[in-house]
């Protein structure tokens, strides 16, 4: 399997956990933070839901600002966001040859200032560990806020204690 093959599955195998973290979220939690420091879940959310955003245009474009806005208002609207905006990456995947996958150069900015210049490819992995690293985070805020944590990567205490029901 090349890497391009492999990203792809990778990246539809994490779709499912993400949208099911956000579905189970509630409104009230979307300003819960552990820290002052920290992040809140909306916060997390709209940075999850931008990497997603970036995705597309890292495969489409050679350049990239990264997006740094997404509101959000309801965790349920959201997660629906994330399923269209995930579908439309499957979709621009499917279009990438391996050569562009892996020798075109994208650039990062950050608010139009150049960040990075790194191959198409690990540009997409680099936002799509960042995904994986923050949907972490967000995973943590899910008992504090009253909510029951959705198996991610197998059984959570939670969904193992639904499933015996």
């Amino acid at each position: 399997m090349d890497n391009l093959s492999f990203f792809k599955s990778c990246f539809k195998n994490e779709m499912a956990s993400t949208f099911n973290l956000f579905k189970i979220l509630s409104v009230d939690s979307l300003t819960h933070r552990s820290h002052a420091n920290n992040r809140s879940v909306g916060e997390i959310m709209e940075h999850i839901l931008c990497h997603v955003v970036d995705l597309d245009v890292i495969l489409k474009q050679p350049v990239c600002d990264e997006a740094l806005v997404y509101e959000i208002e309801d965790p349920a609207i959201a997660a629906e966001h994330l399923a269209q905006l995930w579908h439309v990456v499957d979709q621009s995947l499917d279009t990438i040859t391996t050569e562009q996958w892996e020798q075109e150069p994208v650039e990062l900015l950050l608010n139009g200032a150049p960040f990075v210049t790194l191959p198409r490819m690990q540009m997409m992995w680099f936002f799509f560990f960042d995904i994986i690293h923050h949907r972490g985070q967000l995973s943590t805020y899910v008992r504090p806020t009253g909510g029951k944590v959705p198996a991610i990567y197998g059984f959570s205490a939670d969904s193992l204690a639904a499933s015996a029901n």
